[in-house]
């Protein structure tokens, strides 16, 4: 992998020279602010979904979307930017697309996995043009979007029963699978790094990058990666048991 060439050779150029000169600061929490706007169900829903789940495609079921942050990428765009213009406003090196949870296995709680796709590709070209505009701003600053892969709401590694200790809720072909269309959606909308973000489990963290490794071998070209892992309490372990350095 590391022997292709870079996808946007110059951004990467002025990523690697700003990370050299000093430390590079990334954006804090999504969610939160996401909260202070205290949107409804109408709010989440917005004008593409205000006559039920979605114009485009018919679920028997519907299902309360509040709370999907994501989907705020397609429904309320302005605030998705208001949030990325805040943190680069206040001096953001960097900022990580809304895509947290924008893989199917994610969207799925909502019936919504056949947006994955969209809410990555949108969810980059949102953080793009933000940066692209604050770095107009501020030339001496450029400005970097980070397309962040989340963890999804499953585990490779443990099982969901505690009854039934072989049993995985998700296999790494799925995993795969739903990274690699993530990651798509992440390139094409612009981001200058992926993100395999808040990793608990190894092994999720290993299909991402293995799905990282085909899309970027179909591309024939890759960015930078970086991996954020979660200890999740005092015993400095992640939820499958690793230290941070067998991660």
């Amino acid at each position: 992998m590391n022997t292709l060439p870079w996808l946007n050779p110059l951004r990467t150029q002025k990523l690697l020279d700003a990370a050299s000169q000093r430390i590079l600061i990334i954006d804090g929490a999504m969610g939160t602010m996401l909260q202070s706007y205290k949107l409804d169900e109408g709010g989440y829903r917005g004008a593409r979904f205000c006559d039920g789940h979605d114009a485009h495609v018919h679920h028997g079921a519907s299902c309360d979307l509040k709370g999907n942050n994501d989907l705020l990428s397609l429904t309320q765009p302005d605030i998705i930017k208001a949030v990325h213009m805040a943190y680069l406003d206040a001096g953001a090196d960097l900022v990580e697309t809304n895509t947290f949870n924008s893989t199917t296995i994610s969207q799925a709680d909502y019936h919504l996995e056949h947006l994955a796709y969209e809410l990555n590709r949108e969810g980059a070209r949102l953080a793009r043009e933000c940066c692209d505009a604050a770095e107009a701003k501020t030339p001496q600053q450029p400005r970097f979007v980070i397309g962040v892969l989340g963890p999804t709401s499953r585990t490779a590694s443990i099982s969901p029963d505690v009854n039934n200790p072989g049993f995985r809720n998700v296999t790494f072909e799925e995993l795969d699978t739903a990274y690699r269309e993530a990651t798509r959606g992440l390139l094409d909308g612009g981001a200058d790094v992926l993100m395999v973000e808040t990793i608990f489990d190894t092994l999720n963290a290993k299909a991402a990058l293995f799905a990282i490794a085909q899309e970027f071998a179909r591309r024939g070209a890759r960015v930078p990666i970086m991996i954020s892992g979660t200890i999740t309490d005092m015993s400095g372990r992640t939820l499958s048991g690793q230290t941070a350095e067998a991660f």
